[in-house]
């Protein structure tokens, strides 16, 4: 029999690789990080991979008590790009069937950038598992005016600059120097192609009946602010918050900022 573990101390973070079905192969692999508290939250990260979510997801489990799942998208840090898995609603879909296989019910699913892409899409599969979805400076919709920064030709160091208020807060890359986009920018392109949205999502959004909280850093410069609020206006009853000093990756640059706009609300 184990332990209990009290209440207040953080269980060491596991790493699992979970087969699911699916795919052309029959089976998808996904490396998840495990957090484990209590209310389980599903944490998508986007172009920058896991390391752009590790610490507020860090930061989550402490403060709430909670059991914070990151997964890594199927081909990003190294990780094998799974077989008929190929576009942003079939990675929906696949978090899904992990909240199925794990038995996990009122989960809030939180994405940045591809990530909120991604978790507008887990929203739209009407799962009954997921009570709340948080976008946080989410792309995959076309706003008229306010095109998304094409960072498929920019080096890491521009896409930092596009990316933080405050530059100098950017954690150093795993590699620089290297022109193109990084591997896991190159494996987010793999699931969106060469068009950095879908022309449908945004009517899709009007069908949502869920809690949907919209955060957005005012210092964008990847999608602007204008771009976060068409997002929010696209979802019935959704909430819209601007986080000042702040770009593109909030929970990196102000995570106690973004985890007070998510606690102020009480439904996530």
């Amino acid at each position: 029999m184990s332990t209990p573990i009290a209440a207040g101390s953080l269980r060491p973070t596991r790493t699992e690789i979970h087969t699911l079905p699916g795919g052309s192969a029959g089976t998808v692999e996904v490396t998840v990080q495990d957090r484990d508290r209590t209310r389980p939250y599903l944490l998508l990260h986007g172009g920058g991979g896991v390391p752009t979510m590790a610490g507020f997801a860090d930061l989550l489990a402490e403060r709430t008590h909670s059991r914070v799942l990151v997964p890594t998208h199927p081909g990003f840090g190294g990780t094998p790009k799974a077989a008929g898995v190929d576009d942003v609603a079939g990675l929906a879909r696949m978090y899904v069937q992990l909240l199925e296989q794990l038995d996990l019910s009122d989960v809030t699913v939180i994405g940045n950038s591809f990530g909120g892409w991604v978790a507008a899409e887990v929203a739209l599969a009407g799962s009954p598992r997921v009570s709340g979805v948080v976008i946080v400076n989410g792309t995959g919709i076309e706003v008229a005016g306010h095109p998304m920064t094409n960072i498929s030709g920019l080096s890491l160091p521009e896409i930092r600059a596009f990316s933080f208020h405050d530059p100098s807060k950017a954690p150093a890359p795993a590699s620089s120097g290297q022109p193109g986009p990084s591997p896991d920018v190159q494996a987010m392109l793999g699931y969106t192609g060469p068009v950095p949205f879908d022309p449908t999502l945004a009517d899709r959004l009007g069908g949502l009946d869920l809690p949907v909280h919209v955060v957005w850093g005012e210092s964008d410069g990847i999608v602007d602010a204008e771009y976060g609020k068409a997002y929010a206006a696209a979802v019935p009853g959704a909430v819209f918050t601007l986080l000042p000093r702040s770009g593109h990756l909030p929970q990196v640059e102000t995570p106690e900022e973004l985890l007070g706009a998510l606690l102020d609300l009480g439904k996530f």
